[in-house]
């Protein structure tokens, strides 16, 4: 995951709290303020390295656009990676359900997660 600040960090522990555990290997890149980008894209680039056991590696950002995203695509011609833009809650708790997948199935139940997890609960819109 490579989040804004403690973003990414409060979604995983919030995740695994409410599933009693975190289903596979993960890490976490933080952007704080003042980040060096060259820095970030090594960081991002070592932890896809340590992660991939041959299967790829499915990586999660917050905002597309921003540089945690701007990071996480610059990966996609590195190594063996897919990355998915929009993190939420109800996305992360879809991705931890489905540790089994492949990484284009994983990525797909992740969007679906996302997207299925945002509703207008109140009002006349």
């Amino acid at each position: 995951m490579i989040t804004h600040d403690a973003i990414g960090s409060a979604l995983v522990d919030t995740a695994s709290g409410m599933l009693e555990m975190c289903p596979m290997a993960l890490e976490l890149v933080s952007v704080s303020p003042g980040c060096k980008p060259e820095e970030l894209n090594d960081r991002a680039l070592a932890a896809v390295r340590r992660l991939d056991d041959g299967a790829g590696v499915l990586v999660l950002t917050d905002m597309y656009g921003s540089t945690p995203s701007n990071v996480a695509n610059r990966l996609v011609g590195e190594a063996d990676v897919v990355v998915v833009a929009g993190l939420n809650l109800p996305m992360l708790i879809r991705v931890f359900n489905y540790p089994g997948l492949t990484l284009c199935e994983l990525a797909e139940k992740a969007v679906s997660g996302g997207q299925n997890g945002v509703f207008v609960c109140e009002g006349d819109c």
